[in-house]
């Protein structure tokens, strides 16, 4: 897989609906309670109420979401001139029609409205997380800048010898996860990503200067305000809820890169890996050194207790078909690529089968005929694993490379938490058709992946014996660990990054040196050989270029233990956090689905408190789930230097 298993990717520059709040009640355009009189009194009434107003807006959107989906699906599946133009110019058609739409809905500022209208209105001037300037010929250079950008990064190779050499993302993955940890071959893939960035650093400085002046026009100071204003929040009260939520799991991490960074050590010796100081970011497993589960076997607390090779089992599911077909005289190339199908298709049905088993509905029956689940052989595609809602009315799809692997199904797993949500929000209104906040969509996978279980595991077929006891806990935790713990103050540093870039407190000149200050501090990593500004670091990771905003990551993983819990709680489950699945709760189901169908109707703390009974996100779940492994590591961590300079 090509990034974080995250992604329900945006549908072009729309639907990446940020949201902010407002109460019940009647309340103005701006969000502050008011009423009929006054100085609404002496503006000139609009032509339509404002009622009116939100309900064309989202027949425009409904008609138009449709034009650019189906574009941007086509690009995204079958990348070339062709199909880059067709989204560019629908793209360009979609930001004229939201110039135009947000200036007529200033006229509603400070009149009277009901509290749906006035938080539609702000979804409205929220709508996209790239804000395009009001003149045309900027508006147009903003959209090919974007497809561009986008392409080059779906189509980037690193070829070290000529064109016969070139290697793929996906393959200079496969060599950063692979187990012989060849420390040249894997500072040789990642150093050979990033020569795919380099190029697009002038664009993205000329997409920072277009959207900010966008933003300006909507009353922003910059985009990355812009982006704070969608959580029902201050900008600066959400920029200090996520200091606050860091600080809640920050001695989880730090102990973590303190036993790794130890492990590393006693592997590569100390002359490549200080006991004491920043961990090379090319020896985690990672291409990002965002997640670490692929270093899981140099890291493993007690070796072969409870190892739950999920690959093993996916793999000879796929060759027991190989042979099947062969014996049946197809040939072996063939019976390959249809054996690969038949297990992505399995995966999927396993994923599917959960959230049925929770009372969700099966999924329909175009998903399975428009999905992409196999990398095509005749031509390139963004192999980066996607969601998409394709009309708000039950189009949707899957755009996923499946490989048999557990990571894969994991991943499977996630994506579909995109989808159910789309459907069961979809009898919204188009402005409503949304996640609570973004961080919601990310982590409704996610929390189905919390209960996929060594047990459920075995229940699938895919281990045959889980053992129980302590060291297997341990095991399981830090593996899961090395997933969501080692994630968070990456899932953090990208947004800080670009708020400060979007702000100009990060000059283009300092682009490169600020990425690495920022992985230094909040990471405790290094760049494994010197950089400068002749780099483009950032552009080597998926949501730069795509400009997908980054803290709903973070945000998820906080969240997700939270959802988990209360379905926990709702299935009736008394043991320990860890050890609990919701597979076939009806109630959990029913809880989780209530949340869900609320869309971006109310605020996130609404949504948030329908589910779990609480308004404000809090990492304790989170906190109470890892307990043993914490507790082992500090054991573990008595006498060595944690931390780092």
């Amino acid at each position: 897989m090509a990034d974080v298993k995250d992604t329900k990717l945006k549908l072009f520059l729309i639907l990446s609906l940020l949201l902010a709040g407002c109460n019940q009640g009647l309340v103005d355009g701006s969000g502050q309670r008011g009423s009929s009189s006054g100085d609404s009194a002496a503006r000139t009434a609009p032509a339509q109420s404002a009622d009116q107003f939100i309900a064309r807006v989202n027949k425009d959107l409904e008609d138009m979401g449709r034009e650019v989906a189906a574009a941007n699906w086509l690009h995204a599946t079958y990348i070339n001139d062709d199909s880059a133009l067709l989204a560019a110019r629908a793209g360009e058609r979609f930001l004229a029609y939201q110039s135009r739409i947000i200036k007529e809905a200033r006229q509603y500022d400070g009149t009277s409205m009901s509290a749906d209208s006035a938080r539609a209105i702000k979804l409205l001037k929220l709508m996209t997380s790239m804000p395009a300037p009001d003149d045309p010929a900027k508006r147009a250079e903003l959209t090919q800048i974007s497809t561009r950008l986008e392409g080059e990064y779906g189509t980037g190779k690193y070829c070290p010898g000529g064109p016969g050499s070139c290697r793929t993302l996906n393959e200079l993955v496969q060599v950063m996860a692979d187990k012989k940890h060849d420390y040249a071959a894997q500072l040789d893939a990642w150093k050979g990503w990033r020569t795919v960035s380099p190029k697009m650093r002038a664009d993205y400085q000329r997409m920072v200067e277009l959207e900010n002046e966008g933003a300006r026009e909507l009353g922003y100071a910059n985009v990355g305000e812009m982006w704070r204003d969608g959580y029902d929040m201050s900008p600066a009260d959400f920029e200090q809820e996520t200091e606050r939520l860091w600080a809640q799991v920050k001695p989880l991490y730090k102990q973590l890169h303190c036993y790794a960074r130890s492990r590393l050590a006693d592997f590569y010796g100390e002359d490549r890996v200080s006991r004491s100081g920043l961990i090379p970011a090319h020896l985690l497993g990672n291409m990002w050194a965002q997640q670490w589960n692929e270093i899981y076997d140099l890291l493993e607390p007690y070796p072969g207790v409870s190892d739950l090779d999920l690959d093993t089992g996916l793999k000879a599911m796929e060759a027991a078909d190989v042979h099947t077909l062969t014996g049946q005289g197809m040939k072996h190339d063939a019976a390959e690529r249809q054996a690969q199908k038949a297990v992505a298709l399995k995966m999927v049905h396993m994923a599917q089968d959960f959230y049925t088993s929770m009372g969700l509905p099966e999924l329909p029956p175009g998903f399975w005929d428009r999905s992409l689940f196999l990398k095509p052989r005749d031509r390139e595609v963004v192999c980066h694993a996607s969601a998409w809602d394709m009309d708000g009315n039950g189009d949707v799809r899957l755009k996923q490379c499946i490989e048999p692997t557990g990571e894969m199904l994991f991943t499977v797993f996630h994506e579909l938490g995109h989808l159910y949500y789309d459907l069961e929000y979809r009898q919204q209104p188009p402005l409503f058709q949304g996640a609570a906040q973004d961080g919601f969509h990310e982590a409704i996978g996610d929390t189905i992946n919390l209960s996929m279980t060594p047990q459920y595991m075995q229940r699938l077929g895919l281990v045959k014996q889980v053992r129980q006891g302590r060291e297997a806990t341990i095991n399981a935790q830090m593996k899961l660990a090395l997933d969501k713990i080692a994630f968070l103050p990456f899932g953090k540093m990208i947004d800080q990054w670009r708020w400060a870039v979007f702000d100009g407190r990060i000059k283009p000149s300092q682009y490169n040196a600020a990425w690495w200050d920022l992985r230094r501090k909040y990471q405790g990593i290094a760049a494994p050989v010197p950089r400068s500004e002749q780099d483009f670091d950032p552009g080597a990771k998926y949501h730069i270029p795509a400009n997908v905003p980054y803290t709903r990551y973070f945000l998820s993983f906080i969240l997700q233990f939270q959802f988990h819990k209360a379905l926990c709680d709702a299935a009736g489950w008394r043991g320990p956090l860890y050890e609990c699945s919701v597979y076939g709760s009806r109630e959990a189901g029913k809880r989780f689905a209530a949340m869900l169908a609320l869309g971006q109707s109310r605020p996130w703390q609404d949504a948030l408190q329908q589910l779990t009974g609480t308004r404000e996100m809090d990492a304790a779940p989170l906190k109470e789930y890892f307990q043993p492994l914490l507790a082992w590591l500090e054991q573990e961590n008595r006498g060595k230097t944690c931390g780092w300079e």
